[in-house]
């Protein structure tokens, strides 16, 4: 199977690999010469960093991933500390356009305020044994007339709620009463196995393996109880001295 050289596109903080693969067949059924049929696809692999384009923008990217074909596949390897929401929330109009449930993302190493909430948009969510997430609530600022300032922060504070709370309350990612908390302030802090067990990952990458999450979460519970076992006490066989 003949694979071609990636294209690269680059925007300001983001870089997009594209790969395409032909067709290709699997045998189901050997004594029956069953085959499942793929067609040609491609691969669309984006590199996530800073929200935070103003040199160049994301027309190049985004034009490039709406060329897309229904059997192609959009993977984020993200490794972000967050940025602009407006420009978050265009990757997640995009991805529910042009790749409704095949969209795959990698926290490579980490992801914030809106690196995190880009991989809750993605169906299949991947981690690292060190990978780490946090959630908080937007900065915002605004200038103008009093009653422009005031109309506009109540206007975008109402959006933003609203899209926080799809992303991360309604998946079950955090409780009514801890999106309460996030808004009046508190960041939230995860690590590998907290993202396993509120469902935030569905897989690890472990020992060169990819797992699903619940698997890794019973590997560090048989870790664990290893490491709390208190070593056997062998009985001295010296006699005591008078």
């Amino acid at each position: 199977m003949e694979v071609k050289k990636p294209q690269e596109i680059n925007s300001e903080r983001h870089t997009l690999f594209v790969k395409a693969y032909p067709e290709s067949k699997r045998l189901l059924d050997r004594k029956d010469n069953i085959y499942q049929l793929r067609p040609k696809y491609k691969v669309y692999t984006l590199y996530i960093e800073r929200f935070k384009e103003l040199k160049r923008g994301l027309h190049s990217v985004f034009n490039e991933l709406r060329h897309s074909g229904k059997d192609d596949i959009l993977e984020l390897r993200i490794n972000s500390g967050g940025g602009s929401v407006n420009e978050g929330i265009q990757f997640y109009n995009l991805m529910r356009e042009r790749f409704h449930k095949r969209t795959n993302a990698y926290l490579d190493n980490h992801g914030y305020s809106m690196g995190a909430l880009l991989f809750c948009m993605a169906d299949r969510r991947v981690i690292y044994p060190y990978s780490d997430l946090m959630f908080h609530n937007y900065g915002h600022g605004a200038a103008g007339k009093g009653g422009e300032v005031k109309s506009r922060v109540k206007h975008v504070d109402k959006l933003m709620q609203t899209f926080f709370k799809d992303m991360i309350v309604s998946k079950g990612f955090l409780s009514k009463k801890e999106f309460h908390e996030m808004i009046i302030g508190k960041d939230f802090w995860m690590d590998a196995q907290e993202m396993c067990k509120r469902g935030i990952a569905t897989h690890v990458i472990y020992q060169s393996k990819e797992i699903k999450a619940k698997k890794y979460l019973k590997i560090l519970a048989k870790s664990k109880d290893k490491s709390q076992k208190k070593p056997k006490q062998i009985p001295s066989t010296n006699t005591p001295e008078s």
